[in-house]
């Protein structure tokens, strides 16, 4: 992990913020959740896994977060510091890094499982609090600290990978490629779409999945899956002037839902086209839908109300939602339920992701950030 102007770029002084983009973040966040979801019923078959591709939300996020840092920061070098522009960052997505870990520690003895997480039953108080504080800082555990046994860097609270890698992202950006030209951030931007071709098409299951373990494949798998977003999104920001489109929160809503739900592409012995398929939303799609976004306004109290509540849902649920899933798939898996049996308990666990995710925001995040904002940048959370 990790929203839009509002989300990713809590202290853009004047600037208005995008709340399409916002709504667009809330919408994936929620088809992220319904992925693992589905997930725990496909016992690791891409093939029979609804909303097949629902990871690549990740690297929409890593779209986003590259667009809007772009338009929040790029203008404003001469008047920000290196330090000022990290601790915004800090102040906007750290709280509830920490919240999803304390939730990730509450939740772990609950997804005790002889079957899916043999381990955990065994673990002392003193490991877990350790494996929790480290968390904190979202510095990956080593493998001697693997509590769960799944090889997650995070294993109290698995999507935390995607956010180590967007504050590698903001490292990158901040301290060297805010300095590039548009004609080597193209460059840049070229070679890093390359690599995730060659990820998508030759690895062993024709996708991107992966990133999460502290490894020199998962985190070369991470990289790559950071680089090209990200930075296509910076430079998407920079070189595009954003039009008028009619209907525009509808209409990229829509695509986000149909490139993430596309059944696999291929058969086992052709994965490399379900490769063709991820690079090919992740290079374009993904990119357009975010322009679209950026070229539509919100109008009416209804749409207003519904792309502000997408907006402020889409972080906290993406990063307190998985203690949940790892329950659920504990139930699902010991009890060998069937998604026909099982759909009542997930509509339970979405419900309830959705109901803690805007309750952690409500009463901690929002009030924790405004708190460190008067504290450090003598500013307010908007």
């Amino acid at each position: 992990m990790n929203s839009t102007n509002k989300h990713l770029s809590t202290f853009s002084d004047s600037k208005s913020h995008y709340e399409i983009l916002d709504g667009l973040r809330g919408v994936a966040a929620i088809i992220v959740v319904m992925f693992h979801l589905f997930e725990a019923f496909s016992l690791g078959n891409p093939f029979t896994q609804h909303i097949n591709h629902g990871y690549l939300a990740v690297d929409f996020f890593f779209v986003l977060s590259g667009y809007v840092i772009g338009y929040a920061y790029d203008d404003r070098w001469g008047r920000m510091t290196l330090g000022s522009f990290f601790k915004r960052r800090l102040i906007r997505l750290h709280p509830m890094i920490i919240m999803g870990m304390i939730i990730g520690a509450i939740g772990f003895y609950f997804s005790a499982s002889p079957i899916l997480f043999p381990s955990i039953a065994g673990t002392p108080v003193w490991k877990l609090l350790l494996v929790m504080v480290i968390g904190f800082t979202l510095i990956p555990v080593p493998h001697s600290l693997d509590i769960r046994g799944w090889g997650e860097m995070h294993p109290l609270n698995g999507p935390g990978w995607s956010l180590f890698f967007e504050y590698v992202g903001n490292l990158l950006y901040g301290l060297f490629i805010r300095k590039f030209s548009n004609k080597w951030l193209s460059v840049l931007v070229f070679l890093s779409g390359a690599a995730l071709i060659h990820l998508a098409v030759t690895s062993p299951h024709g996708d991107v999945v992966g990133g999460w373990s502290l490894d020199p494949t998962q985190l070369r798998i991470g990289m790559t899956r950071l680089m090209y977003p990200f930075f296509a999104g910076l430079l998407l920001s920079r070189i595009s002037k954003p039009g008028r489109i009619k209907y525009a929160f509808l209409w990229s809503s829509l695509l986000v839902i149909v490139v993430l739900a596309m059944p696999r592409i291929g058969t086992e012995e052709n994965v490399w086209l379900n490769g063709l398929y991820e690079s090919f939303a992740i290079i374009v799609a993904f990119p357009l839908i975010v322009y679209m976004g950026a070229s539509g306004k919100v109008t009416g109290k209804f749409a207003t109300k519904l792309t502000r509540f997408f907006g402020d849902l889409s972080y906290p649920l993406y990063i307190t939602h998985y203690p949940l899933i790892y329950i659920f798939t504990a139930w699902v898996i010991d009890n060998k339920i069937p998604l026909k049996e099982g759909w009542p308990m997930a509509v339970l666990v979405l419900v309830s992701a959705i109901a803690i995710a805007y309750a952690a925001m409500k009463l901690y995040d929002v009030p924790v950030r405004n708190w460190l904002a008067k504290r450090f940048m003598h500013k307010t959370v908007k």
